[in-house]
């Protein structure tokens, strides 16, 4: 009888999985959701672009062995079809995917994700929908005599007929990025995969092809899925993350985008999950393929990098700790 408190409901994962770097990804998430957190009752899908006419080459994982222990870690492998984004967007996986998945509640993770605690004791409240705020002001950026931030997000909850205030946060001052919802896309998760996805993909295309006029000078690539997401959240009743979820993005998950990255800010415990599942041979065998794991962790020149920073008084700026790191040369992606 396991000892895990479970939330008492069952999940599914969702995360995106192609050829090239997100395979090796994938198997780092798959073989650490499987040590991590042994009480999780759902199904680790890996939603796989197939090709067609918006790739111009083939997007799927091309190697068998990547393939075959993919399967024996637990994961699914299921196929969907690119009919609005693709190689020109590819952030848009994550918005096409969803509704490849069977109807049950589901959580998304970016494959760049570790599991480093069980997931069953999260309580996830999937009728309210949220997403992680590990974010910085990206979007929108205001420029000189336009619009703000105000009107700029103002302007798309109009577009959707959402309402705006209850989406605020009162404790922040007007015309602060922080004050409107905005998330990163690393994670979110709702309890229908066929009414979130094809909300998701119609506020996305239509913020991409009709956008308001608010948003006349502002970029949308790469942060189209981030300005969709929030009024995706909002238009089901959701918002930002209560304490309840703090596991994620904290002690249960490690959104790590990057492995040298990993090593340089992230916790022990990450840092140890990490070493520990990529150890076995037959994960070895297949990870070692790719340059970030074969140096950083297997050479291990990880441990370098992790010598280089203090985890409790780090550089305020992600690109200070990047620049160390391509000055010492330890920098791989």
């Amino acid at each position: 009888m396991s000892n895990i408190p479970a939330s008492g409901q069952s999940f599914n994962v969702l995360a995106i999985l192609q050829g090239g770097r997100l395979q090796y990804e994938a198997v780092l998430l798959a073989a650490s959701l499987r040590h991590s957190s042994p009480g999780f009752t759902g199904t680790l899908y890996l939603a796989e672009p197939q090709p067609g006419p918006r790739w111009s080459g083939d997007p799927r994982v091309v190697d068998p062995a990547t393939r075959e222990l993919l399967t024996q870690l637990g994961a699914q492998i299921i196929p969907f079809e690119n009919k609005v984004f693709g190689e020109n967007y590819p952030y848009g996986n994550k918005i096409e995917a969803i509704t490849a998945l069977p109807e049950a509640p589901f959580l998304f993770l970016d494959t760049d994700t570790l599991i480093t605690g069980e997931l069953q004791t999260i309580a996830f409240n999937f009728n309210r929908p949220s997403a992680s705020m590990k974010r910085e002001g990206t979007w929108p950026q205001i420029e000189l005599y336009g619009p703000g931030y105000a009107a700029i997000w103002q302007s798309l909850y109009d577009k959707f007929g959402l309402e705006f205030e209850s989406s605020l946060d009162h404790s922040q001052p007007d015309e602060y990025w922080q004050r409107y919802l905005y998330f990163n896309a690393g994670w979110f998760f709702h309890a229908s995969p066929q009414a979130f996805g094809t909300r998701f993909l119609d506020y996305a295309r239509a913020i991409r092809d009709s956008r308001p006029e608010a948003l006349v000078c502002q970029e949308l690539n790469p942060w189209l899925d981030q300005v969709a997401l929030p009024l995706v959240i909002h238009s089901f009743g959701g918002g930002r993350p209560g304490p309840e979820l703090d596991g994620l993005d904290g002690d249960i998950t490690c959104h790590w985008r990057s492995l040298p990255l990993l090593y340089a800010r992230e916790s022990d415990l990450a840092v140890q999950v990490l070493e520990t599942v990529c150890a076995p041979n037959p994960i070895k065998k297949v990870l070692k393929e790719y340059e970030p794991f074969k140096r950083l962790v297997y050479q291990p020149k990880g441990q370098k990098a992790r010598a280089l920073f203090d985890r409790s008084d780090l550089p305020k700026r992600e690109q200070v700790i990047r620049n160390t790191l391509k000055r010492e040369g330890l920098w791989f992606r």
